[in-house]
C-alpha cells in the first residue's frame, strides 16, 4: 500500500457482518476498524433489538448505529439488500424462494432499500436479479427481468441512488454474459452490475472462463464482491447450485477464479470507471470482501474476524502484486481523528 495518487486506486470495504461472531453492530464496526477499513456493507446487524436485515431497521436502531459508525470512524459503502432475491412468476419449483407480486414489491421493498441508502447516507444499493423457475433456462426471463430492474433502476435514478446487480448462482443474472445483456437492454445510468467471480467458480466455471465472463460485463461494471473458490469438482458445470452446502470459499490468493488476472484488466479500466462513478456520488471503484471462508448460505456468509483478517491480507497481497492502490488506516488518519 503505498497512496501513490499516479497509481490506479480502489476503495476497500467488507460485509461487515461476516466479521462478527454474534452481528452486534460492536463486534462488526470494531472490526472494521481494527482491520484498517473506513468504508463497510450493511447487511444483517444486532443494534439491539436482536438480528435484522438492513430493510427491517428501526429508527432508534439506525441511530444508535449511526452513534457508532462517528465513533468507530465508518462509512457504508452499499446497502446489502436482499432486493431481487424473489421469483419472477408465481409457479412451484421446489424451492424455498418466495413470490411477491412486482408492483407491490417496488412500492414497498425498494422504496425501503432507497430510504435506508439514504438513512445510511450511500449512493449504493446492491441487489439481484430474480429467481427464474428451476429448471429453465435463464435466458427465457430476460425480457421480464429487464422490465422489472428497469423500473427499480429508474426508481433509484429518482432518488439519486445507484442499483449494483450481483452476479450469482440459480437468478436470471447467473453469469456475465447475461448480465451484460440486461445492462444493455435495461439501459439506465442507475443501474450497474457487481461482479463476483466466486459466484462463478462454485458454479464450475474455470478460471479462463471467469476472466472471459468479467469481460464481457465491463461496460456495465460498478464495483466488485471480493470471495473465491477451490471447487472439489472444478470440471463439473452446475446448471443449479444448492447454496447451503457450499464448503469451498477461500481467500482470493488460493482459490480458482484467478483474481489476479481479474485485477489486472480491472486497473486498465479504473481511472475511467473512478471517474463515472464519482460524477454520480459515489467515493470511488469499491473492493467488497464477502469471503464466506468459514461459512456461505443464499442470504449471506460468516468468516469471523480471524477470517476477514485473512481475506483482507490476502486481497492486499493481490493487489500489490499487480499494483492497484489503496488505503488502510495508518497513523496520520489517527493523528487526524484525534485532532492533531
Amino acid at each position: 500500500m503505498s497512496d501513490n495518487l499516479d497509481k490506479p486506486q480502489v476503495t476497500l470495504s467488507g460485509f461487515a457482518d461476516e466479521a462478527a461472531n454474534q452481528k452486534t453492530a460492536v463486534q462488526q464496526f470494531a472490526a472494521m476498524a481494527a482491520l484498517g477499513l473506513q468504508y463497510y456493507s450493511l447487511r444483517f446487524i444486532d443494534a439491539g433489538e436482536g438480528i435484522k436485515n438492513v430493510m427491517k431497521l428501526g429508527k432508534t436502531e439506525i441511530q444508535t448505529i449511526r452513534h457508532l459508525e462517528d465513533e468507530y470512524g465508518l462509512n457504508v459503502a452499499s446497502i446489502g439488500s436482499p432486493i431481487g432475491k424473489v421469483k419472477l412468476l408465481d409457479i412451484e419449483d421446489g424451492t424455498q424462494n418466495s413470490y411477491v407480486p412486482f408492483k407491490k414489491y417496488l412500492e414497498k421493498d425498494v422504496k425501503k432499500a432507497c430510504e435506508m441508502a439514504h438513512a445510511f447516507e450511500t449512493k449504493l444499493i446492491r441487489g439481484f436479479s430474480f429467481y427464474h423457475p428451476k429448471g429453465t433456462d435463464p435466458r427465457e426471463h430476460i425480457p421480464q427481468a429487464v422490465d422489472q430492474l428497469g423500473q427499480v433502476a429508474e426508481t433509484c435514478l429518482r432518488s439519486d441512488l445507484t442499483y449494483g446487480v450481483e452476479l450469482e448462482a440459480n437468478l436470471v443474472g447467473q453469469n456475465g454474459d447475461i448480465l451484460a445483456e440486461i445492462h444493455r437492454q435495461v439501459n439506465n445510468p442507475a443501474l450497474v452490475l457487481v461482479f463476483d467471480a466466486g459466484n462463478l467458480t462454485c458454479q464450475g466455471f474455470s478460471a479462463g472462463e471467469v476472466l472471459d465472463q468479467f469481460r464481457v460485463m465491463k461496460n456495465g461494471l460498478g464495483w466488485m464482491h471480493v470471495k473465491d473458490y477451490r471447487h472439489p469438482e472444478p470440471s463439473r458445470r452446475q446448471t443449479h447450485v444448492d447454496e447451503e452446502t457450499l464448503k469451498h470459499f477461500v481467500p482470493a490468493d488460493q482459490g480458482d477464479s484467478g483474481h489476479e488476472a481479474i485485477f489486472r484488466e480491472l486497473r486498465e479500466m479504473l481511472p475511467k470507471l473512478n471517474q463515472k462513478l464519482e460524477r454520480r456520488g459515489i467515493p470511488g471503484v469499491f473492493l467488497d470482501l464477502e469471503p464466506h471462508v468459514k461459512a456461505g448460505g443464499q442470504y449471506g456468509g460468516y468468516s469471523g474476524p480471524d477470517g476477514m483478517g485473512v481475506a483482507l491480507r490476502a486481497l492486499c497481497k493481490v493487489l500489490d502484486y499487480v499494483d492497484i492502490d489503496y488505503h488502510l488506516r495508518d497513523f496520520e488518519d489517527l493523528r487526524a481523528s484525534r485532532g492533531f
